[in-house]
């Protein structure tokens, strides 16, 4: 698992070493998860990558914009460690 504490960091991280899923947060600090999906469906090393959406501030129209910036699946806090785990696997298979 690797980590990163803000939206920029994500995107080095994940630059860097090109992880099997992505799971981010919307609302992050220096670059908001939306942004951060969009900046990563324009890289090539990162375009086919699952991106999953997490938040605890669901608010209505939320998971439209999140698919619509580019993320593969929307989760709302408090996730169940299962159903995380299950669309990981299930993005991943599919990638």
């Amino acid at each position: 698992m690797l980590l990163a504490e803000d939206g920029e960091a994500a995107l080095e991280v994940a630059r860097r070493e090109r992880p099997a899923a992505i799971v981010l947060d919307l609302a992050m600090p220096r670059r908001d998860g939306f942004s951060a999906a969009r900046e990563m469906r324009k890289d090539p090393l990162l375009r086919r990558t699952p991106l999953i959406a997490l938040t605890a501030l669901a608010m209505r129209g939320d998971e439209e914009r999140a698919m619509e910036a580019g993320f593969d699946a929307y989760l709302s806090k408090p996730v169940d460690r299962r159903s995380l785990e299950e669309t990981m696997a299930r993005l991943v298979r599919r990638g």
